[in-house]
């Protein structure tokens, strides 16, 4: 589980694409604030299509979609990176789970 305010990058490459500070810490779900990097804004509107998909319930185009992003950035939390996660940012607001 991660703590109050723990600080998560959201990475492409080297490049810092922006950060999670959580606050509201919570298994399965961590949520926090997301501050956006320049760089976010080219992996916006996979963001915006996988929120738009999910207030749909279009679930069979979920997969192809997220996988944009699982294959774009990478998610790294205070101790590293993780290897597996489901991210979502919406406005200044993000919610994760990782393995």
């Amino acid at each position: 589980m991660t703590d109050h305010h723990d600080e998560w990058r959201l990475l492409s490459g080297n490049i810092l694409v922006g950060t999670i500070v959580v606050d509201d810490p919570g298994m399965p779900w961590q949520r926090g604030r997301f501050s956006p990097e320049p760089a976010f804004s080219q992996f916006k509107p996979w963001f915006d299509e996988i929120n738009a998909l999910v207030e749909a319930e279009e679930w069979q185009r979920f997969d192809g979609v997220y996988d944009l992003i699982e294959g774009a950035l990478t998610l790294e939390s205070p101790s590293g990176p993780v290897t597996e996660f489901l991210l979502h940012i919406d406005q200044e607001r993000a919610w994760f789970r990782w393995d």
